[in-house]
């Protein structure tokens, strides 16, 4: 039985779709991110964030299950993206330096738009982004776990409890960071620096603290 040829014209319609679609996401992440620095996050509404796109509200609704879900990153992208950086790092590198790297290397492409109530205060947000950041921390924890087991060497002892410690600390680190610049903001002591080179920090004393003499 022979394959019919692909439809060049089939083809390129579907790629302006999947584009046409990328570029509603990023206008209704951009325009909540405008909105709740003006108006704060209990001030904007589903309505307002969908016309600020020029969108429905049921659009809305398929791209993103609440405004809340505009707070932080997505965690099915963001994983992604963590997953292909792990996959790219030296079979060689110690797991604990592989995933911290793939961590750091994730951060860049989300800290302008996906990271704002993270790096940058949004009135009545951060309720809404503790309970966000809990569930996304949850998933992510056993699905880095699963990553890193597949990294350790063959007959590696209690190889998942060795994986959960690795991936465990790694977001406990990442989780401090974040603690630590909500906090320095509320104090009004926050810097310019960057995200990841707090988690540059924060990982080089996280491997301090495992090779500390006993």
């Amino acid at each position: 039985m022979t394959q019919d040829p692909p439809d060049p014209e089939a083809e390129a319609e579907s790629g302006l779709r999947e584009r046409k679609k990328e570029r509603t996401r990023t206008l209704l992440r951009e325009g909540a991110a405008a909105l709740f620095a003006e108006h704060g996050f209990a001030g904007t509404t589903v309505a307002d964030i969908a016309a600020c796109a020029n969108v429905s509200e049921r659009t809305f609704f398929r791209y993103f299950e609440s405004k809340e879900a505009l707070l932080l990153p997505d965690s099915i992208e963001l994983f992604a993206y963590v997953e292909a950086e792990l996959a790219r790092r030296p079979p060689q590198e110690a797991p604990l330096d592989a995933v911290c790297n793939a961590l750091i290397s994730a951060v860049a492409p989300f800290a302008a738009s996906s990271l704002t109530a993270l790096t940058h205060s949004i009135e009545g947000a951060e309720r809404a982004v503790a309970a966000q950041l809990v569930h996304i921390f949850t998933d992510f924890d056993d699905r880095l776990s699963l990553l890193v087991e597949a990294r350790l060497p063959a007959g590696t002892p209690d190889a998942d409890l060795r994986a959960a410690v690795i991936s465990g600390a790694a977001l406990s680190a990442v989780r401090a960071v974040l603690r630590t610049q909500r906090r320095r903001r509320a104090n009004g002591t926050v810097t310019d620096s960057p995200p990841s080179h707090l988690l540059l920090e924060a990982f080089g004393m996280l491997k301090q603290i495992g090779s500390a003499p006993q």
